[in-house]
């Protein structure tokens, strides 16, 4: 694992959390996308080289609305970069640790993701994260 690539907020209204982390962190969020597989629309905020996700539920089945309704608004989990998100994976199973979805699949800001159980990280849900090249 490379870094942490971003940590990702669960919220309730980007309407209102957007400007509320705009004032925390002195800038603008820089981008917002839907990921409509997902039932979640974000929002990225940049504070020197760290990123911050929002995170907010567009159907109340969707695993953000389900982490809200159980837990409410606060850390949902925390993404590391990978180089080669596969083979991380496989080492990561090696190893015992639970995968959430064995195959990657294509997630917000340009990236394959998956993630690993929290209860096999202390309770922490781990996000892994490889930027899709393009071309």
């Amino acid at each position: 694992m490379e870094k942490i690539e971003h940590i990702g907020i669960a919220v309730k209204d980007l309407e209102v959390s957007n400007p509320l982390f705009a004032k925390l962190l002195g800038v603008p969020h820089y981008k917002m996308e839907e990921v409509v597989s997902e039932g979640v629309k974000t929002s990225f905020f940049k504070s020197g080289p760290n990123k911050i996700e929002l995170l907010e539920a567009t159907n109340p089945d969707s695993p953000i609305a389900k982490f809200l309704e159980k837990k409410g608004e606060g850390i949902h989990h925390v993404a590391f970069a990978v180089d080669d998100i596969v083979s991380e994976l496989a080492r990561l199973k090696q190893e015992g640790f639970q995968i959430l979805n064995e195959t990657p699949k294509k997630g917000a800001d340009n990236k394959l993701v998956a993630f690993l159980h929290p209860k096999g990280t202390n309770g922490v849900l781990v996000e892994l994260c490889q930027e899709i090249k393009e071309g």
